[in-house]
């Protein structure tokens, strides 16, 4: 009795003996490389080969230390004679390295590799910027970026553009949050040393809590709300609280000069501290106890929401760009998961109420949001969960018959 298994079917294809070629720039210690190299681990352990084509740089001796393959290919470039010899060299390797998946990660790159897999049969995958378009030469080819059989997108913020503009369907993206370093933004790996050497250059009493606001102090981060939402805070009974304000300020200086004035006219300059750049930012976040994120435009990464969560400090952003997508928060998520609050921007007074609930919570229900924010990034943005969410979506192409 036949139970419709056809014993002379094909298996399906996983990922041990299979070869995927990722595309980057460059191999320096950047976003799109970084995640290259970590996905590269992640397949050499599945018993794949692993190949990346990109320009030389730090990363190179990670990779062929751990077993993957360096493919010196010049792909930053638009230019178009570049891109289409990049076209040729895939579409060459495509045959003589038996690649089964290209992953491209820019624009030029995904143009190439589009090119290649349309005369050469090859899965292609697709990663969006974190801006959601390019804009100049570089916006002629990104189109390309909705080209893959699978589109990676770091948010759906950088997915609803080109999802609208060239007609995608929701299931044709994954959204893959970019990596942060979780094992150095971790509680357990800052002594309690490094964190109190922090305090006391901030300045900051034993007693206090630290609001930290991290970043460049520039017009987009909404620094110049501060003085508002202090004055806000003081007016409604909140005390034992000092703003930390930790990024550099100096480029924007006539900017750092008038929230500082801000804060004198409304008398709340003593609890708004600046204190430049830090080279020791997971001290930093150690010595705090939540993060505010006022930014007023959409950042282009949105990191430090996840490096904060990482730490175990709950999160007040503003609702610009990524970053609400970061945190858990009511409506989306339930009261009882929550770990940070989400603010409409701009709204002074919103995000006082919101900083006020956050220096409400009493010790225990703090210790619970600080272990649910640590969880939340640990499944969200470590090397091994971003790495394995791309080879399910590498699986998943292997897996399908229809190419």
């Amino acid at each position: 009795m036949s139970d419709g298994f056809d014993e002379r079917a094909a298996p399906r294809r996983t990922l041990a003996g299979a070869t995927i070629l990722q595309i980057v720039p460059k191999l320096d210690e950047e976003p799109a490389a970084r995640s290259a190299v970590n996905i590269a681990h992640v397949l050499l352990l599945a018993g794949a080969r692993a190949l990346v084509a990109a320009e030389g740089g730090s990363l190179v001796s990670e990779l062929t230390t751990a077993g993957g393959e360096w493919i010196p290919m010049v792909n930053a470039s638009v230019n178009p004679l570049r891109l289409r010899r990049n076209a040729r060299e895939i579409e060459n390797l495509i045959g003589q390295e038996r690649i089964d998946i290209i992953h491209a990660y820019d624009a030029g790159a995904a143009w190439s590799a589009h090119v290649a897999t349309s005369k050469v049969a090859c899965w292609l995958v697709t990663s969006l910027p974190d801006v959601p378009l390019y804009a100049g030469i570089r916006g002629r080819y990104a189109g390309a970026l909705a080209q893959g059989h699978r589109v990676i997108a770091p948010s759906n913020y950088s997915a609803g553009p080109i999802m609208e503009r060239y007609g995608l369907r929701a299931e044709q993206i994954t959204i893959v949050p970019r990596v942060i370093d979780t094992a150095t933004y971790d509680p357990a790996a800052v002594s309690p040393e490094r964190a109190d050497a922090q305090r006391q250059r901030w300045r900051v009493a034993r007693e206090d809590r630290v609001v930290m606001v991290p970043g460049r102090v520039a017009p987009w981060n909404g620094q110049n709300l501060l003085p508002e939402i202090t004055r806000a805070l003081v007016d409604g009974g909140v005390l034992g609280f000092v703003i930390v304000v930790v990024g550099e300020g100096t480029t924007h200086a006539r900017y750092s000069r008038d929230v500082l004035k801000r804060a004198q006219a409304m008398d709340v300059d003593d609890l708004i501290r600046m204190t430049g750049h830090c080279d020791d930012m997971p001290a930093a976040f150690a010595a705090s106890d939540f993060v505010a994120v006022p930014a007023i435009e959409a950042p282009l990464l949105g990191r430090v929401v996840a490096q904060a969560q990482a730490m175990g400090r709950p999160v007040v952003t503003n609702d610009v760009g990524m970053l609400a997508e970061h945190i858990v928060a009511p409506p989306r998520m339930p009261e009882d998961v929550r770990t940070g609050w989400i603010v409409n921007p701009g709204d002074s007074a919103e995000f006082a109420q919101m900083l006020g609930l956050a220096l409400s919570l009493n010790a225990t229900a703090y210790r619970q949001m600080s272990a649910r924010a640590r969880q939340f990034a640990e499944y969200m943005f470590a090397p091994e969960s971003v790495a394995d969410a791309m080879r399910s979506v590498y699986t998943s192409l292997l897996a399908r018959d229809d190419l």
